[in-house]
């Protein structure tokens, strides 16, 4: 499989071009275009609870979505639900990539889409105790709201990121979760709550808008005025 993006930073697009007779696993509702002659068959990688792990805890959809290139080849054009960036990572045997809730895009079926315990609870609701891992071999497509900037971290280097500005990391990175200074009324205050240290090596990859903020945002514009 070959993937090739346009449209990036900002309305990020991934075309994934098929050879005769390969397939490719994408998130439900991420197609946006193909080439004639692809099936598309929705499917539960897995198994039933496999699936409904990734459903019901990782934020995934129940159903992969799974396309098949015909004779010949083909391509299939997937995006976001959100603008911004996309990039593709490679998963190998023994060098993993941990994913947020709903980065995934998509990859071929010799890599593993899961959800494991991410060490950290699901506090008021804004981030998800639980994260999408993927293994095995192969191209991973990842998105994320607003630009992508990746952290290339040595051994022993160390960056804090907001949670919601996490995107993905390798499995070779270290993940600690801790509250910001100032304790909850400066997180109330502030803005901020929980935040990652990331240690290397490794990469890891951050977005430079948050969409919890997003919802906030929303949501305060529809609240009815009851004065």
């Amino acid at each position: 499989m070959q993937i090739t993006t346009r449209h990036t930073p900002a309305f990020g697009v991934a075309r994934l071009e098929l050879a005769d007779g390969e397939a490719v696993r994408i998130q439900s509702g991420a197609m946006m275009a193909m080439s004639p002659g692809v099936n598309i068959e929705a499917r539960m990688e897995g198994g039933f609870m496999r699936s409904l792990k990734r459903a019901a805890l990782g934020g995934e959809s129940f159903f992969l979505t799974t396309c098949t290139a015909p004779s010949g080849g083909g391509w299939v054009d997937v995006s976001p639900q959100l603008p911004g960036d996309l990039t593709a990572l490679d998963v190998s045997p023994g060098q993993g990539l941990v994913i947020s809730r709903g980065a995934w895009l998509g990859s071929p079926p010799a890599v593993v889409i899961d959800t494991k315990w991410g060490g950290f609870r699901n506090l008021f609701g804004s981030e998800g105790g639980f994260i999408v891992h993927a293994s095995g071999t192969g191209p991973t497509v990842v998105a994320c709201y607003g630009a992508l900037e990746t952290w290339n971290l040595a051994a022993g280097q160390t960056v804090t990121v907001d949670t919601g500005h996490m995107v993905a990391y390798d499995d070779s990175v270290t993940m600690q979760l801790r509250k910001i200074a100032g304790g909850v009324v400066q997180s109330a205050k502030s803005g901020e709550g929980l935040v990652f240290d990331f240690t290397g090596p490794g990469r890891v990859l951050t977005q430079t808008r948050n969409p919890n903020e997003l919802l906030g945002w929303i949501a305060a514009a529809i609240k009815p005025n009851t004065a």
